[in-house]
């Protein structure tokens, strides 16, 4: 009787320890290697795996740098102070360039924008922006304020206010995450060093975006013909700004009839 217990205890046991040691076998026979140079890097990442960096995450990101499939100025989240550390962990010198943060092309605030109707919806731009009239606001170009890009900001760098995004720039990594999910397109990553931003993201004709909303660019070209370092250019009825040209003199936005153009604390 004893002996049928103890026969299957017996067998199970023998085959426990000889999967082990195939198990074990295998994890050396077949482990991955990872490069210390890669090991190194990784440690100076930041380790938030945003993917910024086009990369599914921070080790994956390494391994590409020292493979030179990838830049040692790739990390967002990192920064300036970063890309230093991999270059001298690369033992090359680093060239970095100035820090950059993402900017919502938007000045549609409560008070100044006209709504059609009250969006009783999803919490979701995306899902709104599929109305036919894509949102509430009588302006089809501006943030919807549903906090899309503030949820998948890994950084807590948006909040909302009166009905639309606004990047803190002390947090913002430029990673890009808020671009991916804004159904309108009023993103862009920016150099933080020059404030000057034009709010606004219509085509539409003066007429119309005075009618929509008071904060609106109307293409009325005073900007640009009065910038003097040429760093202004109207096309499709809406104001951009050249930022390698652009001195801050703030001549722009003191011109700007609608305030569109405006000054960044």
């Amino acid at each position: 009787m004893i002996e049928s217990v103890l026969l299957p205890v017996i067998c199970i046991g023998a085959l426990s320890v000889l999967f082990g040691a195939l198990l074990g076998f295998s994890a050396k026979k077949f482990a991955v290697k990872t490069n210390p140079k890669a090991e190194e890097i990784k440690n100076i990442l930041p380790g938030v795996n945003c993917g910024g960096c086009g990369f599914a995450g921070c080790a994956i990101f390494a391994e590409a740098v020292v493979k030179e499939t990838a830049s040692y100025k790739g990390c967002p989240a990192g920064g300036a102070s970063t890309a230093v550390k991999i270059a001298e962990t690369m033992g090359i010198d680093p060239v970095v360039s100035a820090r950059k943060v993402a900017f919502i092309k938007c000045n549609g605030l409560d008070d100044n924008v006209k709504r059609n109707y009250i969006y009783d919806g999803p919490r979701s731009c995306v899902a709104a922006s599929q109305l036919a009239t894509s949102g509430n606001k009588a302006c089809t170009y501006g943030c919807i304020g549903l906090a899309s890009c503030k949820n998948a900001c890994p950084f807590d760098a948006i909040k909302i206010i009166d009905s639309i995004a606004v990047v803190d720039s002390k947090k913002c990594t430029a990673c890009g995450k808020c671009i991916e999910v804004c159904p309108k397109k009023i993103i862009e990553i920016v150099p933080d060093i020059s404030k000057v931003r034009v709010s606004c993201n219509s085509r539409d004709n003066g007429r119309l975006v005075r009618i929509n909303c008071r904060a609106g660019c109307i293409g009325c070209t005073v900007c640009q013909k009065n910038c003097p370092a040429g760093a202004i250019i109207i096309k499709d009825s809406l104001a951009s700004i050249d930022y390698e040209k652009c001195t801050s003199c703030l001549i722009c936005v003191n011109k700007c009839p609608t305030r569109a153009i405006m000054v960044l604390q």
